[in-house]
């Protein structure tokens, strides 16, 4: 990550990944936040340029066009990292947090 890690989020919610007509779909339900982006090395880490939409049930959607390859992400949720996402493979980064993985086929 380029960027210094903001503040952490210990809340937990629900996440899951899914490749949809050559698309990743994220998803992630936390029906109390106000706002949720997806920030990893496919868009530079950028904390605002990726927002996700909330639906009626709380859980928070955004489709993202990634070739086949291995990325890092996190979710950035009311200013602050997520980084407890239950069944979620992870990696260690610079900054002694964890970064979920996802691997596009």
């Amino acid at each position: 990550m380029a960027k210094k890690e903001n503040k952490s989020k210990k809340r937990k919610g629900t996440s899951k990944t899914a490749e949809i007509d050559g698309n990743v779909e994220f998803t992630f339900h936390f029906p109390e936040a106000m706002n949720v982006y997806v920030a990893g090395n496919f868009n530079s880490w950028d904390t605002q340029s990726l927002l996700m939409k909330k639906d009626e049930d709380g859980t928070w959607r955004s489709k993202v066009k990634l070739l086949p390859g291995r990325y890092e992400y996190k979710l950035f949720a009311d200013n602050g990292w997520i980084e407890d996402l239950p069944d979620s493979e992870t990696v260690f980064n610079p900054f002694g947090t964890k970064n979920f993985i996802i691997s596009v086929k």
